[in-house]
């Protein structure tokens, strides 16, 4: 995990300032053909791609983004982007969206599933099931993983494992037990981005031996039921870590108000505070 957690820049997360998205006009690539949110591929007048992803996810892919890069797992660079102007589609002026880009050298290579990976068993793939779980992300498919190759100075290319497309975070997994035999309903086991579920979710309910049971039920319950205590409490300890400022940085980055903010945040330190305090 980072050894510069607490002083990771959570507004601008892993691209930092220089890859924020220009105030520019955009020009239209392709629309996006794949997910449940609308969207576009565009390129700025430097000839950067950008991948643009509309609607309710917009806001909590960049904020739940944020909070898994600070505490150490990889993530692309993303934004949140309130009004911009895209020329060669139906409209100049866009609806607010996400702006995702690669970072030089990075390269994706394929998809990776939650269930047949190197770090299955490891604290670091339990603290990762763990935090999507806490900001409630249910969304937990194979298309969403993605492996990327990230060329070094000396040619070589490391792997590295990234869990992308969050945005179906920060509102209620509610799984009738009926889509675990539907896993194509996928789309239908929750809300995302909407505060009074996200509240109204709990969190842990028990455990069964060395396991922690959450409050979850659906397609990927043997997964979300698959971290440990030790997993729970070192996940709580690292975001206790988070200073309030990186905190509402995080969520500054997505767009959201002072008051959401606010109401956010108290619902995550409960959970954290959860979890930091089970016992060893």
């Amino acid at each position: 995990m980072p050894s510069d957690l607490e002083s990771r820049d959570l507004f601008h997360g892993p691209g930092g300032s220089a890859l924020v998205p220009p105030a520019v006009t955009y020009a239209f690539v392709a629309r996006k053909t794949t997910g449940t949110n609308p969207g576009y591929d565009v390129r700025d007048p430097l000839g950067k791609l950008w991948s643009v992803k509309l609607g309710e996810e917009a806001q909590s892919e960049v904020t739940a983004s944020r909070i898994l890069w600070a505490i150490g797992f990889h993530q692309p660079p993303t934004y949140y982007v309130d009004r911009w102007t895209l020329s060669g589609a139906d409209m100049a002026e866009q609806p607010a969206g996400r702006f995702r880009t690669e970072s030089p050298g990075h390269e994706v290579a394929g998809d990776w599933s939650w269930y047949d990976n190197p770090f299955i068993g490891s604290p670091p793939f339990g603290a990762l099931v763990t935090v999507n779980v806490l900001l409630n992300n249910w969304d937990l498919k194979t298309t969403n993983n993605k492996i990327y190759f990230v060329t070094s100075d000396d040619g070589g290319k490391e792997p590295r494992y990234v869990v992308r497309d969050l945005g179906a975070s920060f509102g209620k997994a509610r799984q009738p037990r009926f889509l675990s035999w539907f896993p194509f309903m996928r789309h239908k086991q929750g809300s995302k981005n909407t505060l009074a579920d996200f509240e109204a979710q709990g969190f842990v309910k028990g455990f069964q031996g060395e396991n922690v049971q959450f409050d979850y039920r659906g397609i990927d319950e043997a997964l979300v039921n698959s971290p440990t205590i030790a997993d729970l409490r070192w996940t709580g300890e690292l975001l206790s870590r988070l200073s309030d400022r990186q905190w509402q940085d995080a969520f500054r980055a997505g767009g959201y108000t002072p008051d959401h903010t606010e109401r956010y945040v108290r619902k995550i330190k409960e959970k954290i505070a959860q979890a930091a305090a089970q016992p060893r």
